[in-house]
């Protein structure tokens, strides 16, 4: 069997430009989010707006762990997932945990609520994700796996060198021209296309500036005047940030 390498994000933390950088990679056999589909349609969680469902995608937990295995034993694997889509229920699934290489990303959730309530104002508490990726981190700690952590920021601001500290991680040779990508997007992107419009049309992964951070707060304080419970979102999943920020690999 090949390694599976997991990419455990929350939604809106620029998890989808890292897939593309993944992909552009072209070792690895990427899979982009097989795990929603036991959340939101087999389990049936919530409806997930702008999701457009692949009618020959498995759903079950079981039959998404079955193909992964299937597919690792043709060549490395890599999948972008949310911890809270298979937490704490992963924790005791030995053949598919023994076969993961896990790694974290995480994005300021001042930023990341801001930019999920523009496309879901619905958004649950659990969905907002840092909690469920602190609680798998810490699951993983106390089992002895050591799976490193980048922040979205710390990518934009050295893509090569914060990338390559997580490949260097996880066993992954270099690969810099992994940087810069065709501007079609991957096929399995359709079924959430309006959620990966940057991600989609962008050729690598821009630089963040004082002036864009500055904005994010902005807005993030116009959306709490329309949805105070963002606030809250943001009060609670806040120490969960800081905790996986305090094991961030550097460039």
């Amino acid at each position: 069997m090949h390694p599976i390498y997991a990419l455990w994000s929350h939604p809106r933390s620029m998890s989808t430009a890292m897939e593309r950088v993944m992909r552009e990679r072209g070792d690895l056999d990427c899979h982009h989010e097989p795990f929603m589909y036991d959340y939101y349609l087999h389990r049936q969680v919530r409806q997930m707006p702008h999701f457009e469902a692949e009618a020959d995608r498995p759903i079950s937990y079981e039959d998404v762990r079955a193909m992964l295995l299937e597919r690792s034993a043709h060549g490395p694997v890599f999948i972008k997932d949310m911890s809270y889509y298979v937490m704490p229920r992963i924790m005791d699934d030995a053949a598919l945990s023994d076969a993961l290489v896990n790694c974290f990303l995480i994005r300021d959730p001042v930023a990341s609520i801001t930019s999920y309530f523009k496309l879901d104002p619905d958004a649950t508490l659990e969905e907002i994700g840092l909690e469920a990726q602190a609680s798998h981190f810490n699951a993983l700690a106390e089992r002895g796996i050591n799976a490193p952590v980048i922040c979205a920021e710390d990518a934009r601001g050295d893509t090569p060198g914060t990338i390559g500290a997580l490949w260097r991680a996880i066993g992954l040779p270099p690969a810099d021209h992994a940087f810069s990508w065709q501007d079609e997007q991957p096929g399995d992107w359709k079924q959430v296309g309006e959620w990966h419009g940057t991600a989609s049309t962008s050729t690598g992964i821009a630089p963040i500036t004082d002036k864009e951070i500055a904005e994010k707060k902005r807005k993030f304080a116009a959306l709490v005047q329309e949805h105070p419970r963002a606030q809250d979102y943001l009060d609670h999943h806040l120490p969960y940030y800081e905790m996986l920020k305090s094991h961030a690999l550097k460039a």
